[in-house]
């Protein structure tokens, strides 16, 4: 419980109708959540109004409403606080009302459009396996002290994001590795967070069906640099043209890592395979069980934020070589006929890509490569022909079938896919709506030796259709399918 003068620091404020010297025992943005005492903070979403609500919370107890836009009739013996911006008012208070936990802890973001659930997840991995307190706020789960919780987005709302904040500090947490998605700093989920230290890994097309444009992605992951102390540091991918702008007018200290440019940081790729890749980590010779670039990528800015933070450098190094894959990244196993399975959560044309690369630098191109790839639906429609046309380039034979349709039609998802395909490699194309029959056909298609990539969804445990969420693991389906010796 706290007062609602003390929540209400650095909140920008229009007016005030009522005394502030009351008492705050919850806040919440669901008027179905609230009880006797409760803060209702009304948020203007993109189907709901939360506005529409402020009477019903009231009925249910609320005491304090935040709102954009003032009710004609003012309730007796409720405090309404006028704001300009209830998103950016919703994450101070928050934050106010947890004890500001953020600045009781090392808090690292990490943004991008790959790598950062990568990143964020072996950081944690590390931390944790070299018996040190660690949290993680991802897009695959939300962990601290051997407690686990469901994310429901990348980047949770500020109430949550500080909740659980809170219950880390409370648990002697020390460091805490946090995705940031554009949306979550687009939407001020984390305005009022202290970040001990941010990492931008890339930039490529994503989520232009949210943003419009690419300038307007860019500039939204750059506010996370724009509001770094100068205690705090700044670790750039100066491989991406990208990385010059993040840190402009940033006041962090900057530091750079790179695999094809000179930087603080550096690394090289000197052996690939199937179990793992020799990598070169600052002259440093380490054997990893991840393989890929784009794994070189994310293992370097590992190491090069154990060293930002502290670490020793050989502990570090050691620690490394024993983090395994982030599920539904680059994972791997091999059926009993000998066909090498892959599932990765690509979603994009540069992941895709990556993936594809990486396959096919392994291979002796004796073997196939046969994709399983799919577009998600009510999302940017301009990536869908750039990955059919991937998928096509790069693979021996291709499957085109559904991911997330959502509320499209998926067989129109497909034909979109399919629109990029070069004429030289359409031969190689299939399209099958039903993901599980894409996967058992790309079974019957294979043989001993052969690749099979099942890429899109990655850690996802469903497919999402018309609203609702129905089970589906690709990584399980497919053991199941691979499992049988034909």
């Amino acid at each position: 419980m706290r007062k609602l003068k003390e929540i209400l620091y650095k909140v920008a404020i229009e007016g005030i109708s009522g005394s502030t010297d009351l008492d705050v025992n919850l806040i919440s943005i669901d008027s179905r959540n609230i009880k006797l005492g409760n803060m209702y903070v009304a948020i203007k979403g993109a189907k709901v109004d939360g506005h529409d609500f402020i009477d019903q919370s009231i009925a249910s107890g609320a005491k304090s409403i935040i709102c954009e836009v003032l009710p004609k009739t003012l309730a007796e013996g409720v405090v309404y606080i006028k704001v300009d911006d209830a998103r950016e008012a919703l994450a101070w208070l928050a934050a106010n009302f947890y004890d500001n936990p953020s600045s009781q802890l090392k808090l690292i973001g990490i943004t991008g459009t790959n790598g950062k659930t990568s990143i964020a997840k072996l950081l944690f991995d590390l931390f944790k396996n070299k018996k040190l307190n660690a949290g993680l706020i991802s897009t695959v789960a939300i962990q601290f002290s051997d407690r686990e919780f469901k994310a429901t987005h990348t980047t949770p709302d500020p109430l949550t994001i500080n909740k659980y904040l809170s219950d880390m500090v409370e648990q002697g947490v020390e460091y805490c590795f946090m995705e940031v998605s554009s949306h979550g700093i687009d939407q001020k989920r984390v305005t009022g967070l202290q970040f001990q230290g941010a990492i931008f890994s890339n930039l490529t097309h994503d989520h232009l069906d949210y943003h419009s444009t690419f300038k307007a992605y860019r500039d939204s992951k750059k506010i996370l640099f724009d509001r770094l102390s100068n205690s705090a540091f700044a670790l750039v991918n100066t491989d991406d043209k990208n990385a010059k702008v993040m840190v402009q007018n940033c006041k962090a200290k900057i530091y750079t890592y790179a695999l094809h440019s000179y930087a603080d940081y550096s690394a090289e790729v000197l052996e690939s395979q199937f179990k793992g890749m020799l990598l070169k980590i600052n002259q440093n010779e380490i054997w990893t069980q991840m393989l890929g670039e784009f794994n070189a990528y994310n293992i370097l800015a590992v190491y090069a934020t154990t060293q930002l933070l502290g670490h020793d450098k050989w502990d570090s190094l050691k620690s490394i070589s024993q983090l395994k894959n982030v599920p539904g990244r680059f994972q791997t196993f091999e059926s009993p006929n000998k066909i090498m399975v892959v599932v990765d959560y690509a979603h994009t044309p540069d992941a895709l890509r990556n993936v594809l690369t990486t396959i096919n630098k392994i291979r002796t191109q004796n073997e196939n490569l046969i994709t399983v790839v799919g577009c998600g639906g009510n999302r940017d429609q301009e990536k869908r022909p750039m990955m059919g046309a991937i998928a096509a380039e790069f693979s021996t034979k291709v499957l085109f079938t559904s991911d997330n349709p959502r509320d499209e039609d998926p067989e129109s998802i497909i034909e979109q896919m399919s629109e990029g395909v070069d004429p030289v490699y359409f031969k190689k194309t299939i399209s099958i709506t039903h993901r599980k029959e894409a996967i058992k056909v790309a079974y019957q298609l294979s043989q001993p030796g052969d690749v099979v990539l099942i890429a899109g969804k990655g850690h996802e445990k469903y497919q999402e259709v018309k609203g609702e969420k129905f089970p589906f693991d690709d990584y399980k389906i497919a053991q199941d399918i691979f499992s049988k010796i034909s």
